[in-house]
């Protein structure tokens, strides 16, 4: 570790020299992009520099402690060499932590594709119970939210439905909501009081930049159609749903929740750019597959990853084995806690695997 602790020490000094380099001063651009790198790597920088100071005073320390004959010196510096071993210690597990790879999309805005799954209509009045889980945890976070695109049943569910969520640092919060959510209660239209088992499938995609994901505008497919409301009834009758099929990867999105045709395609390209990118992300670590699976925001939308209990009051989290009775404030969107654990586990998983 001390090598690369070295490098970036001297990464942090060269940028020093730069940015008070007139012809860089001059290119701000480039001035903004070192003044942010050097502003990310200098916490680590100052715990470096720390850390090398602490374990030269650890070596004098010991060589004066092997030299001394006086009793009270030696009390002395055993007492001063394990204070210094205990700092030591510690700036080496926060350094670990601060080097651990960020994940580049982590401050990216977000797409909540929600679908319901097995259950018939229990399952789509389930996901639009999540579309008001998520939109409310959101607001409280400060984010924005939109509704981008939607599939109505007539009673109030969602067959399909994609919130878009923005604000700084969404990705890094709800990343770890991709997989399958059951639910288990008794439906409204049961008469018999049986509780049921349904399912939706929850995919997270961040969002990017045109540059970030590059298409060609002659592999889309793009076709119009009137916008339906629940049940698939006309709600319309001039084309302003879009539908873009990316021709190379068979990758389908539409939109029609805008009134406009213009708005409609810009959403539906926004949302195209995500779901590209998410297929060029699996496609890239398949191979990795079976060494990230026990690693928490793998991202495997079929592995059931939360059970919702109505009678009970309780939401499992099976990822991480973890269970609160406080179903309803879950719903009203109180996901810290989860969110929180995930995030560390992940994270002590990182730290294992560093350590392996």
């Amino acid at each position: 570790m001390l090598e690369k602790l070295d490098m970036i020490i001297k990464r942090y000094e060269e940028l020093e020299q730069l940015l008070s380099d007139p012809n860089v001063m001059d290119n701000r651009d480039e001035w903004l992009k070192m003044s942010k790198e050097i502003s990310l790597i200098a916490p680590v920088v100052e715990m470096a520099r720390r850390l090398k100071e602490v374990i030269r005073q650890i070596s004098e320390a010991e060589e004066l402690l092997n030299e001394t004959e006086e009793t009270d010196m030696a009390d002395y510096l055993k007492v001063e060499i394990e204070e210094l071993e205990q700092e030591k210690e510690q700036l080496e597990s926060d350094l670990k932590e601060h080097l651990l790879p960020k994940d580049p999309y982590d401050d990216k805005n977000v797409f909540i594709e929600i679908r319901a799954g097995t259950g018939g209509e229990e399952a789509a009045l389930f996901a639009a119970d999540l579309l008001k889980m998520y939109s409310r945890f959101a607001e409280k976070s400060g984010y924005k939210v939109e509704i981008v695109d939607s599939h109505p049943t007539d009673i109030g569910g969602f067959k399909e439905v994609i919130l878009g969520v923005e604000g700084k640092g969404a990705f890094s919060r709800l990343k770890y909501e991709s997989g399958v959510h059951r639910v288990q209660r008794i439906p409204s239209t049961e008469s018999g009081g049986r509780i049921h088992t349904s399912a939706a499938t929850v995919a997270v995609l961040p969002e990017v930049e045109d540059v970030e994901v590059e298409i060609n505008p002659q592999d889309l497919r793009i076709d119009t159609f009137c916008a339906t409301g629940p049940g698939g009834q006309s709600v319309n009758t001039t084309q302003s749903a879009v539908r873009i099929t990316h021709m190379p990867t068979d990758v389908v999105v539409s939109c029609q929740d805008e009134k406009s045709q213009l708005q409609n395609k810009e959403k539906a390209m926004r949302i195209l750019r995500s779901r590209l990118l998410d297929k060029y992300i699996s496609e890239q670590t398949a191979e990795l597959a079976q060494t990230r699976k026990s690693m928490v925001g793998s991202g495997d939308r079929s592995e059931r990853i939360r059970t919702y209990n109505y009678p009970q009051n309780r939401v499992t989290e099976h990822r991480i084995g973890l269970t609160l009775h406080k179903l309803d404030l879950v719903l009203a969107g109180d996901l810290d806690e989860f969110i929180d654990e995930l995030t560390a586990n992940e994270k002590a998983e990182q730290l294992k695997a560093v350590g392996e």
